[in-house]
Formats: C-alpha cells, structure tokens, sequence
C-alpha cells in the first residue's frame, strides 16, 4: 500500500464544502427567518409560499452572482501573482534559487539539502515550487470560481426547499412553530453533515449553526408579530 492510499487528507474538499455549506445554511436560515416573519404577520398559507419562492429563487442568484465575483477576484490576483513570479523566474533565476532555498531552511531543512532540493524542484517545475512554498497557491487550494458560484447556489436551493416543504406540509395554525422547529433540525443535520465531511468536531459545529438560526428566525418572528401587516 503506498502511501497515498494510506493517507486521505479532506484540504481538496475545503473549496466546494465552503461553498456548499454556507449556501445551504443561508438557504434554511434566510427562507425559514421570511417565512416565519410573514407567517408570524398573520399572512395565509398562498402568500407565504409566494414569499418563500421568490426568497429561494432571489437568495440562491444572489448567492452565485456573489461567489462568482468574490472568488473570480482571488483567481485574478493569483493569476497576477503567478505572471510576476514566472518573470522573476525568467530574468534571475539564480535570485529565486536561493530564495526559495531560504524558505526551505526557515522550516528547519539544513542549508545544503535546502538548496539542493529547491534545484531539484525548480528543474522539475520551477513555477509551481515557487506558487506552492513561496505563494501558497497550490492546485488544491487555488480559487474555482465557476465551481464555487454553482455549489453555492444549488446548495442554497436545497436548503431553501426543507422550509417550503414544510409550509405544504403543516397546519396552517401552527406554520410558525412548524418551521422554526424543522429548520433547526435542518440546520443541526447540516452542521452534523458539515462537521463529518470537513472532519471537524461535530457538536461545536451543530451548536454553531442552530444558534444562529434560531436567533434570525426569532428577531423576524419578532419584527412580523410587531408589525401584524401581511405580503
């Protein structure tokens, strides 16, 4: 067994599960807060599913359009960082032999060995050495916006449903409770879901989202109790 097989490391996953998560928590946090809040204003069921609807289509558009650009931003920048590098490369690469064996010996490598393993990997490949050890960019870690923008909005759309859904489901009376206690069991899943795909610690994780679910879903409870108008 080689040691790749031996090891599985999830830093490959940390793009698209950021992306994946936080739309699908805003997607149940968002819909379910408006839902609740028209609900709470005294609005029929046909008005509250309008309002979910149009929160599900306008939040998951927003949720792409705003990964797209973020991350479109952080794959420029890294495009210019690695067009300045391979120029340096190409006018002193003597310079950059050294500076990245000055890397490697701040790690603790010897300075002999650092220099020998920064000219073994600048004659494999001396561009990505330098974007990994000096740079940190890496093809693992580098910005996808397109991938980030579609997770991020299919995520969200999934998210949104679990709150609609339970508006068809439940009585009209008790929409509020129904959909405040089904999305924090959506949020709590999620988090579970979150935690165990990231391998991260699953409690701090489930308590995180639930509470600022609840939270958002309590002030707007709140604010259309307040203001008792309907959609």
């Amino acid at each position: 067994m080689t040691v790749n097989q031996r090891e599985s490391h999830r830093t490959g996953r940390i793009g698209w599960l950021r992306a994946a998560v936080l739309g699908a928590n805003d997607g149940i946090v968002s819909t379910a807060s408006l839902i609740v809040g028209v609900a709470a204003a005294h609005a029929v069921r046909g008005d509250v599913l309008v309002a979910g609807v149009a929160g599900l289509v306008a939040g998951a558009m927003s949720m792409a359009a705003g990964e797209y650009v973020s991350v479109s931003s952080q794959a420029d920048t890294e495009q210019a960082e690695l067009a300045r590098e391979r120029k340096e490369l190409e006018s002193d690469g003597a310079y950059e032999l050294e500076e990245l064996a000055t890397i490697y010996v701040k790690r603790g490598v010897e300075p002999v060995l650092a220099k020998q393993v920064a000219q073994q990997l600048m004659n494999n490949n001396a561009l990505a050495a330098h974007a990994r050890d000096e740079l940190g960019i890496s093809d693992t870690m580098s910005a996808r916006p397109v991938q980030a923008a579609l997770a991020s909005a299919a995520s969200f759309a999934v998210g949104a449903a679990m709150p609609l859904l339970t508006v068809l489901l439940a009585p009209e009376p008790s929409l509020v409770m129904a959909v405040s206690v089904t999305s924090l069991i959506f949020l709590a899943l999620l988090g579970i879901l979150a935690a165990w795909a990231g391998g991260a610690p699953i409690l701090r994780s489930t308590l995180r989202v639930t509470f600022w679910g609840a939270l958002a879903m309590g002030l707007t409870a709140l604010v259309g109790s307040l203001f008792g108008t309907t959609v």
